[in-house]
């Protein structure tokens, strides 16, 4: 399923970056590129298939915040700016993400990351099942968060076990950890973080996870056995 995307930024190289990061990431389709809010919101109005907003704040006569609350029925938004101060406005209305200029595409990708889990978010058994999509060198993997046993930080990388094997991500611990559902994962040691629901046995300072023993480190041990009897 692609996600089509439009572009309203007025600084032709901040126009440049999103291209060349939306082109590098298979699921989106840009849908357009448009230098101010005017020509966005004509856009918007003939074009009723757009589903992402990468959208200046500052720009002349009629700003990205002002031309996103005008709409009654808006796309998912990411607003990307140059000025740190706008991005509590930005959240006010709901963004997905805000972008802080110049950003890396790692920091575009996590972002991105985060329209897709909202799409795909669904409840079953009142717990929450999150895909990721995860890069790793040149593949997109698309994970459902149930699948994940756990994840361990490996250096400036992590790797997410799946069943009998392992994807490699150049991205950090906490970022990853960021994208799972908080009531079903959690830091058992700095470098490991277990789904709660695939634990098989708990033995002294060591959680067997399949065939894996994954350490408690004792920083960690009260929250993690707090997690396993919440009441």
């Amino acid at each position: 399923m692609k996600i089509n995307c439009l572009i309203i930024d007025d600084e032709p190289t901040s126009q440049r970056v999103l291209e060349n990061y939306i082109a590098d990431v298979d699921f989106l389709h840009l849908s357009g590129v448009f230098n101010n809010a005017i020509e966005g919101l004509q856009e918007l109005k003939n074009n009723p298939t757009v589903d992402l907003l990468f959208l200046d704040i500052n720009m002349p006569k009629i700003s990205g915040l002002t031309l996103y609350k005008s709409l009654q029925n808006p796309p998912d938004v990411i607003f990307t700016t140059a000025y740190s101060q706008y991005a509590v406005d930005g959240f006010e209305v709901n963004a997905i993400d805000f972008l802080l200029k110049p950003f890396s595409f790692e920091r575009f990708f996590i972002a991105v990351n985060k329209v897709v889990a909202k799409n795909f978010q669904t409840e079953i058994n009142n717990n929450e099942n999150r895909f990721l999509l995860i890069k790793s060198n040149k593949t997109i993997h698309k994970i459902s968060s149930n699948d994940i046993l756990f994840i361990e930080a490996y250096g400036d990388y992590v790797k997410i076990y799946v069943e009998d094997k392992y994807i490699l991500t150049n991205n950090t611990f906490a970022n990853i950890l960021e994208m799972l559902p908080k009531n079903k994962f959690i830091r058992t040691h700095k470098s490991f973080a277990i789904n709660l629901e695939k634990i098989n046995t708990i033995q002294g300072n060591q959680i067997a996870v399949k065939k894996h023993l994954i350490p408690i480190g004792q920083k960690f041990k009260a929250e993690f056995l707090k997690s396993l009897n919440p009441k």
